[in-house]
């Protein structure tokens, strides 16, 4: 009995020594503790201002800025749509007014589009590998141009790597099988009828509600065919 009161009251004395230490420590850094605090609380309170009173009017603005280049993107006009018509911006200006908001961004990926329509290949992929896409179909459809920049570029190596990779970017059965597809026509061209079949598969597989997948069945066959000559 006596053992245990000792144990508990050495207890009591180490967490008393421990909050007096604590308390001393305070004490000598009062200043410097103080002026941490403040430096955190401005930082927060900096952060939720930019955000508030400059990055939200910026984001606003931009979004109107890109709404006439976004409806020349839609009839096709690509020039209008990249560098303006005089009286509103292009997706270009809007890139170099905006860069930190989203509707620069979104400019990135309908720029790397348009220089993909228009041959100039490189540059399309500089655009879309500098998009930063989140959303479920954008962010794979801009991996898929990026693979047929370099199919273009006759790199097949890394036209193979963008398609698997849209495969797996946020999966779903419109940018998915479409991706695999093209893959298995890359497969289709290096002679690699095995990694032709695992692709057109796992369209079956994982995607048959997919366009791709209802008329997959002719591609399984081609590649069975090819491997067994």
């Amino acid at each position: 009995m006596a053992n245990k009161q000792d144990n508990t009251e050495g207890k009591i004395i180490a967490v008393e020594e421990a909050l007096g230490r604590t308390e001393q420590f305070i004490e000598k850094n009062q200043m410097k503790i103080i002026i941490v605090v403040a430096v955190l609380a401005a930082i927060v309170l900096g952060f939720f201002g930019f955000k508030q009173f400059y990055l939200k009017p910026q984001e606003a603005k931009a979004h109107a800025e890109m709404f006439y280049a976004e409806k020349y993107f839609e009839l096709d006009s690509l020039d209008l749509a990249l560098n303006g018509d005089g009286q509103h911006i292009g997706f270009l200006e809007v890139i170099d007014n905006y860069g930190i908001t989203g509707a620069a961004n979104l400019s990135k990926y309908y720029t790397g589009i348009i220089y993909l329509k228009k041959g100039k290949f490189q540059e399309a992929i500089d655009y879309l590998e500098d998009f930063n896409g989140k959303d479920q179909i954008v962010a794979p459809l801009a991996i898929i141009a990026i693979g047929d920049a370099y199919m273009e570029l006759n790199n097949t190596d890394k036209a193979l790597e963008n398609y698997l990779k849209a495969a797996d970017e946020k999966a779903n059965n419109f940018t998915s099988p479409q991706a695999l597809m093209k893959a298995g026509f890359v497969y289709e061209e290096k002679n690699d009828w095995a990694n032709a079949l695992k692709v057109y598969e796992r369209i079956k597989k994982e995607f048959f509600k997919s366009q791709e997948g209802r008329e997959i069945d002719k591609y399984i066959a081609k590649a069975k065919g090819m491997l067994n000559q």
